[in-house]
């Protein structure tokens, strides 16, 4: 690796430093984070926009500028254009301007690096999605979440007339989301406090129910992720010595887009498919003299299997990176899991009922989504004469009930 090429990953090199625990993670109300990878991989037509007045539709989602190129871009300026804006998933489109691909970074790693394809001399086309699925900015947002959930892909382009407008990232829609339940759910306790100190004052005594947000937190977030971890799951391992090449073939044998690096059973760093496009290919150095200790990032923060599935998300949108290295007591990596794998986790434990509770569990995933897009960011500070005005008001209506 020649010097300016090292000067340049050590520039990009994340660095993290592990948490005592992931109870000790700071809570984050900033809904903005890097994710990971992942697309359709069957056309799709959208949904025609049939839907009823004052319903919520993907523009009204955090939508994200999409990069678009032609699809006879070689595979190494496609990743220098994107490691320019910082992303991870390109939009193709025809000689008409029209979309006929996506490329993501699990792309470049599992189909070009693992294939022992050059860059240069690789167009992007031939490893890129044809026809991913999309929707219009008239799409239900609900639908088009869910279509993103179901088909176990991140990235979502927005189309109007075939030309892209904009792309819908789950992970953005996802932390915005709980950003959103839990202002509200702490300004709702601060309100239920107020209207508990009403009740005393006046000597009654009301048991206040529980709200639909603590609900929605209990049954999809709360659960450790050793709930969600079996001996099954699958674990991408590799040496320091290891070069990239090898990395990515480990990738693409598992089906994951990460890889720990580990000495003996202690976890050293993590390499991601983002890693092999913004550190490696972008940067112009070879997958096969390139050694993964050289680009992975040293010491990653983990979580642990009594970590829940909210708190992993915390670590994760603090730290800004996409995947989570989880150890077990003795500090070996158990597994590494990535957003849209809590993602669904979380939709399971929903979903994991059965009999009359499931009847609640069986729509869940929509309260959440339909629950977070009903509200507004909340201010940042409340106003207490306000609090303590809405808490007589509602003191008075459940009096009368």
């Amino acid at each position: 690796m020649n010097s300016g090429a090292t000067a340049a990953v050590a520039q990009n090199r994340r660095t993290r430093s592990r948490p005592p625990s992931a109870a000790s993670s700071r809570k984050s109300d900033d809904p903005s984070a890097a994710v990971a990878n992942g697309n359709g991989k069957a056309p799709s037509k959208p949904t025609s926009p049939n839907h009823v007045a004052g319903e919520r539709t993907v523009k009204k989602l955090r939508l994200s500028k999409a990069l678009t190129i032609p699809e006879g871009t070689t595979v190494s300026e496609a990743c220098r254009r994107m490691a320019a804006r910082r992303v991870d998933a390109v939009l193709l489109t025809d000689v008409n301007g029209l979309l006929s691909g996506i490329v993501t970074d699990k792309d470049i790693a599992t189909r070009v690096i693992a294939e022992g394809l050059r860059v240069e001399q690789t167009i992007i086309s031939k490893i890129m999605t044809r026809s991913p699925h999309y929707v219009t900015a008239d799409t239900l947002a609900i639908e088009a979440l869910q279509k993103m959930v179901q088909g176990k892909f991140r990235h979502l382009p927005v189309v109007d007339n075939g030309e892209v407008i904009a792309m819908l990232d789950i992970a953005k829609c996802l932390y915005d989301a709980i950003s959103r339940l839990e202002k509200a759910a702490e300004q709702g306790s601060a309100l239920a406090a107020a209207v508990e100190g009403v009740e005393r004052q006046f000597g009654s005594n009301f048991s206040a129910p529980s709200t639909l947000i603590e609900t929605i937190r209990e049954r999809m977030f709360k659960p450790s992720l050793s709930t969600i971890i079996t001996e099954s799951t699958k674990v991408a391992i590799v040496s320091p010595s290891d070069p990239v090449y090898v990395a990515a073939q480990k990738m693409r044998e598992l089906r994951v887009n990460s890889v720990v690096i580990t000495t003996g059973n202690l976890l050293q760093g993590i390499f991601t498919s983002k890693d092999v496009l913004m550190r490696v290919v972008a940067q112009n150095l070879s997958p096969e003299l390139t050694l993964v200790e050289k680009v992975m990032t040293a010491h990653p923060d983990c979580a642990t299997l009594d970590t829940s599935i909210l708190d992993a998300l915390h670590i994760m949108h603090d730290g800004k990176f996409l995947h989570i290295p989880v150890v077990d007591g003795d500090g070996r990596v158990v597994a590494c899991l990535d957003v849209l794998q809590l993602t669904q986790a979380a939709i399971s434990m929903a979903e994991g009922g059965s009999g009359a509770a499931n009847d609640v569990a069986n729509t869940m995933m929509q309260k959440f989504w339909d629950s977070a897009l009903a509200l507004e960011p909340p201010d940042e500070e409340f106003d207490s004469q306000r609090l303590v005005d809405a808490s007589f008001v509602i003191f008075f209506f459940r009096s009368k009930m």
